[in-house]
């Protein structure tokens, strides 16, 4: 008699497919971007991510509470400054967007793990991610503004920093200048795998940095290359990143496990604006389950391989994480 394995044995109830279970999704996993503007009174809707603010800094302060009382743990913060110039001189003031937004965060929760976007992009009229001299985006001048940029926000307190730039060099700048200033314990998580990906389009309006001329190919990777994705991240982890990030995540979780498998380091994945929206607009015409959808996307990151997940469902998981536990 043919024999073969009986593998629905261990799916038979749900405390079996719980104990079996090969990856969890846990509220340490996750980081929530947020968006907060200079000037702004109080709070305003992004219309192509429903369910996602800009906050002004006293909204902030008490959006930082709420989402502490819920389990959140970390966010990342993007700032939207009242003033640009070619220089982004806004994105390393002192008393700049971001720099206000991590004291309050702070002072609200000193427990908090506060990451900051490192990038000239929403400082800049241009809106590159580096300085532009001719047309051009260069690299090397961008390097001192990128590096000033990540010690004024460890100066401000913030936790990590995560330059999103990717301006070949930077992350040994930044490594440089922070030491040189006594914050050689603040780590970088290296935006070090970033695609030219048509995913950013809802992150345009909510950080008002569309590209005035062109787009970013020139320094984004092209989503047709994986290999090149090691090398990036290869450069990076030479150059003092503590932390490796790919970006998108859904159509980049071969990238995200090729990582996994070659380097040690924790890997961060970024389920960017796109796919948040696409998921929110499906889920308002009823066409999908949108709790059992996210949860999906939450466990395949870990799948692949992710340590950290950033994402704009972290508040909705934390909820069902919850509710899951009763």
């Amino acid at each position: 008699m043919a024999t073969f394995q009986r593998h629905r044995r261990l799916r038979r109830t749900a405390w079996l497919r719980d104990l079996v279970r090969e990856h969890r999704v846990h509220a340490d996993d996750l980081v929530y971007p947020m968006f907060v503007e200079e000037g702004l009174a109080d709070r305003s809707p992004i219309t192509s991510m429903p369910g996602i603010d800009r906050f002004g800094l006293d909204a902030f302060r008490r959006e930082i509470v709420r989402l502490s009382e819920l389990g959140l743990k970390s966010v990342i913060l993007f700032g939207i400054p009242l003033a640009k110039d070619e220089l982004s001189s806004s994105a390393y003031a002192e008393r700049g967007v971001v720099q206000e937004a991590i004291r309050a965060a702070k002072a609200e929760n000193p427990d908090l793990i506060v990451m900051t976007d490192v990038c000239l992009c929403e400082y800049n009229p241009l809106g590159h991610c580096g300085v532009v001299h001719d047309g051009k985006i260069v690299n090397d001048p961008s390097l001192d503004l990128i590096a000033k940029t990540a010690l004024s926000h460890a100066a401000a307190g913030a936790d990590v920093v995560a330059p999103s730039d990717m301006m070949d060099g930077r992350v040994a700048r930044i490594r440089e200048t922070l030491d040189d200033a006594g914050y050689e314990d603040v780590p970088i998580l290296s935006y070090a795998v970033k695609y030219a990906s048509a995913f950013y389009g809802p992150f345009r309006e909510a950080a008002d940095s569309a590209p005035a001329f062109g787009d970013r190919k020139t320094y984004q990777m092209d989503p047709a290359n994986a290999r090149e994705a090691l090398r990036e991240a290869q450069a990076d982890i030479a150059e003092g990143a503590d932390m490796l990030m790919v970006k998108p995540a859904l159509s980049y979780l071969d990238v995200t496990a090729r990582l996994r498998e070659t380097f040690a380091l924790p890997i961060a994945t970024y389920n960017v604006s796109a796919e948040y929206s696409m998921v929110k607009a499906a889920a308002a015409n009823g066409w999908i389950d949108e709790r059992a959808i996210v949860l999906e996307m939450m466990t395949s990151f870990k799948r692949a391989g992710a340590d950290i997940i950033l994402t704009y469902h972290a508040p909705d998981v934390l909820q069902w994480l919850r509710e899951e536990r009763g």
